[in-house]
């Protein structure tokens, strides 16, 4: 008797929602986000890594005793698609140099005794709080190879300074040294020198020494690139920075990207960037940060409440405006403030504060 009734219930219930033998169809809200769902695992498909870790055929010289033996012959698709993913190529061996200078075991014991992070999530929602605008997370750059040196009189310290001054959340500190002019140096010195701005590890990152060397410099962030990272390494670095205190921003290029990165655990602690620089050809579209934050992939993250950060492109308080109304809650910015000779001055200007 009592499934009879249940049975009658239910059927009472289909009736009532239009339908005959058929579940109930779910309330509009809920359908709307099953259908970001759908289209978020869709794009994922579409948003593998693009940039390849290292040459497919070999390095094509070879150590050989006291000489380099050159390997003749190889392929056209040995030679690196584009900027980044020379650079990439280029790490594997800059790091095989760092580790014999300090192993990692010695890394590890240095990273223990590292003194506790900034919270650099917390730096930008107070800045933002005080200001309405998005977070500056404000870049110490001295050259790009896109645009070769940017500020010919770089001092690290006194740029830092003054972004700190000028009303900066956060800094970026590149520390590549073949293709930027930078160095982990740069954010020891920053961090000695006692500005209080939380600062984030711009290196490109293929291996967890570096995440660990990121910490023991003084980060108190590091920065993770989809485009070379599949989500298993993301995955692995996001675990390690975690554990150092760290948090990360992971950095993507299209919507696919995006889409794939939101699949990762625990990816709300951190944040996400959108470069809006083409990989390939370097050149830049602003309105790559709207069009992603506008897919599925972009409203599921604004949904969920994930600290967006616009890269790229970003000069003048017309163009943080766009970014901000199309939902990020920070901002990275290197070129346009660090060849001024004033950085404070032009922070102030960027984000339209008084001085």
């Amino acid at each position: 008797m009592q499934s009879l009734a249940a049975g009658s219930q239910s059927a009472v219930v289909q009736r009532r929602a239009g339908f005959r033998g058929q579940a109930a169809r779910p309330a509009a809200p809920a359908r709307r986000s099953m259908r970001i769902s759908c289209a978020v695992e869709a794009a994922a498909d579409a948003g593998e890594v693009s940039i390849r870790r290292r040459p497919p055929r070999g390095n094509e010289t070879q150590p050989c005793g006291p000489f380099d033996y050159k390997v003749r012959g190889l392929p056209d698709d040995n030679q690196p698609r584009n900027i980044l993913e020379e650079i990439v190529w280029y790490k594997a061996k800059e790091i095989d140099v760092w580790r014999e200078r300090v192993p990692l075991a010695a890394l590890l014991g240095l990273a223990k005794k590292a003194p506790p992070t900034s919270d650099f999530k917390a730096a930008i929602a107070a800045k933002s709080a005080a200001t309405g605008k998005p977070g500056l997370i404000a870049e110490v750059k001295k050259a790009s190879p896109s645009k070769g040196v940017i500020q010919p009189d770089f001092d690290p310290v006194k740029i830092a300074r003054a972004y700190e001054a000028g009303g900066a959340a956060c800094l970026s500190v590149l520390t590549d040294e073949k293709f930027f002019q930078g160095s982990f140096d740069n954010l020891k010195l920053i961090k000695a020198a006692g500005v209080k701005c939380p600062l984030l590890c711009k290196e490109f990152i293929v291996e967890a020494y570096q995440v660990f060397k990121a910490r023991v410099s003084g980060a108190d962030a590091i920065l993770l690139i989809a485009a070379v990272l599949p989500n298993q390494d993301l995955a692995y670095f996001m675990k390690v920075a975690t554990s150092l205190g760290m948090v990360c921003l992971i950095e993507v290029h299209t919507e696919g990207e995006l889409a794939r990165v939101l699949q990762l655990e625990g990816v709300e602690q951190h944040l996400l960037g959108i470069n809006n620089r083409d990989l390939g050809t370097f050149k830049v579209d602003l309105a790559l940060t709207r069009r992603i934050m506008d897919s599925p992939a972009g409203l599921e993250a604004q949904r969920r409440g994930i600290l967006m950060v616009g890269e790229s492109g970003i000069f003048t308080p017309d163009d943080v405006a766009f970014v901000q109304g199309a939902g990020v809650g920070a901002i990275l910015v290197g070129e346009s403030l660090v060849k001024q000779g004033d950085p404070a001055a032009g922070v102030r200007q960027l984000l339209s504060l008084d001085a």
